[in-house]
């Protein structure tokens, strides 16, 4: 709860990985949907995906935004679904409002991509909660990304889910389809985990600046940035539990976490 004694949302980070989990019933598909089930319904939803990447940080700002199918190679089935969740522009416009030293641009363009849609198909399969995206701003540092998601604390009070989409390992160069995890890639992901455990969330913003093992496991960062975001938002006293932990396909971590009041 927050000091006013009402009940503040939880913050999710959701390792989102193969599209195909969208329309695919597997141990990670499960567990969003249980997710879903167990969460209070929020009043929107504000996501941070790894596929909007931007110079400058946007929010979508329409009424109705379309399903971006951001892919490619995969079935006919999975290109024809669809994500009709409204869009929130009064959550667009608070976003700029509580983002005061990161300006945000009000976006007409853009719409729902794979890393949003894909995971809340299966958490509110209804679509009748509006979704909202903020861009990531190729031009800021991991300190700067998490400096914005603490900007973004009031709405957690104000009914709105937080949710970062990406993956904390993720090099599809390395993707190793006969299945089994690589050991750097189940190190680095245990290295992470370890420190959120601990909130020792300076380190892990120290674990960009570089090195092999950060080399191999995020050669890109856009997939990690979305966990700053989600990290920057945990306050004193509350719990984080892993509700997958998985490493699939050699390099690629399905680690999701909720962040939540003890008291909720």
């Amino acid at each position: 709860m927050d000091r006013d004694g009402k009940t503040r949302m939880p913050v999710l980070f959701v390792g989102h990985g193969n599209p195909m989990n969208a329309i695919e019933t597997n141990a990670f598909s499960t567990a969003w949907e249980e997710m879903g089930r167990v969460l209070e319904r929020p009043r929107a939803i504000l996501c941070v995906s790894a596929h909007w990447e931007t110079s400058g940080s946007s929010v979508t700002a329409q009424e109705r935004p379309p399903t971006i199918h951001d892919f490619y190679g995969f079935p006919e089935e999975l290109f024809a679904v669809e994500y009709p969740a409204p869009g929130a522009p009064w959550l667009a416009a608070r976003v700029r409002e509580v983002c005061r030293t990161h300006p945000v641009t009000l976006d007409q363009g853009w719409g729902l991509d794979h890393g949003a849609w894909s995971v809340l198909c299966r958490m509110f399969p209804g679509a009748d909660v509006p979704v909202v995206q903020l861009s990531l701003d190729r031009g800021k540092s991991p300190a700067d990304h998490y400096a914005m998601g603490r900007e973004l604390l009031p709405l957690r009070d104000e009914g709105v889910l937080v949710l970062g989409s990406g993956n904390i390992v993720h090099n599809l160069g390395r993707i190793n389809w006969a299945g089994g995890a690589y050991a750097w890639a189940k190190a680095f992901d245990g290295r992470v985990a370890a420190m959120i455990r601990s909130g020792k969330h300076e380190e892990i913003l120290a674990l960009l600046d570089g090195g092999p093992d950060v080399e191999a496991a995020a050669p890109t960062t856009e997939h990690f940035l979305p966990l700053l975001y989600c990290l920057a938002l945990q306050q004193r006293g509350e719990q984080v539990k892993f509700f997958t932990e998985e490493v699939v396909l050699g390099s690629l971590s399905m680690r999701s976490l909720i962040i939540h009041d003890v008291q909720s």
